[in-house]
C-alpha cells in the first residue's frame, strides 16, 4: 500500500513539472525583439553559373513562408522592420564517390546563398552570411529529373539555417 502511494505521488509530481517547464521552455528558441513585428524578402539575384533561371525566386519565396510559418511576424513589403536580400552564389554538380573505371557512383548538388540581415530597428544586428548545403543522387540518374526535389530538400535546409541564424540565440 505505501508503495502504491509513493509511486502516485511521484507520478503527480512528474506531471507537475513536466507541465510546468514545458509553458516556460520553447525547443525553437525563436528569440524575435518585441520591437519587431514585420519582415520583407526582397527577390534574391543570381550569380552563379547554370543555375535554373528561377532559382533566385524560389528560395526568396522559401524563405517568406518559413519565416511567416514559424514566427509572429507579418509579411510587408512597405517599411518593415526586417528585412532578408542577397543571391544564389553558387550552384554546383560534383562526383563524389568514384569507382573503378574512372565513374562515380554518387554527384553532389551543392548551393550556396549569401544572405543579407537587416534590422531596421537596430543596425548592430545586421549581417551577412554565406549558407550552403548539398544533396547527393545517383549518378545514374539524371538531374533534370531530379532538379526540383533535390532543390526543395536543399532549400528546406538553408532556410533552415538562415532562421535560427536571424531569429535563435543558439
Amino acid at each position: 500500500m505505501k508503495n502504491k502511494i509513493f509511486y502516485e505521488i511521484r507520478y503527480w509530481a512528474i506531471l507537475l513539472v513536466l507541465i510546468t517547464f514545458s509553458s516556460c521552455y520553447s525547443l525553437k528558441g525563436i528569440s524575435i525583439p518585441s520591437d519587431v513585428n514585420t519582415f520583407y524578402v526582397d527577390d534574391f539575384t543570381i550569380s552563379a553559373l547554370n543555375a535554373p533561371a528561377d532559382i533566385n525566386q524560389i528560395f526568396a519565396e522559401s524563405l517568406r513562408e518559413k519565416v511567416r510559418n514559424e514566427s509572429r511576424l507579418q509579411y510587408r513589403e512597405v517599411d518593415p522592420d526586417i528585412i532578408f536580400s542577397g543571391s544564389v552564389s553558387n550552384y554546383r554538380v560534383n562526383s563524389v564517390a568514384p569507382t573503378e573505371g574512372n565513374t562515380t557512383a554518387l554527384n553532389r548538388l551543392e548551393i550556396k546563398v549569401k544572405v543579407d540581415y537587416e534590422n531596421v530597428n537596430n543596425e548592430d544586428e545586421n549581417w551577412t552570411q554565406n549558407f550552403s548545403f548539398f544533396q547527393d543522387f545517383d549518378s545514374s540518374q539524371d538531374l533534370q529529373s531530379l532538379q526540383d526535389e533535390l532543390i526543395t530538400t536543399i532549400f528546406r535546409q538553408l532556410t533552415e539555417d538562415v532562421f535560427n541564424k536571424a531569429f535563435t540565440n543558439w
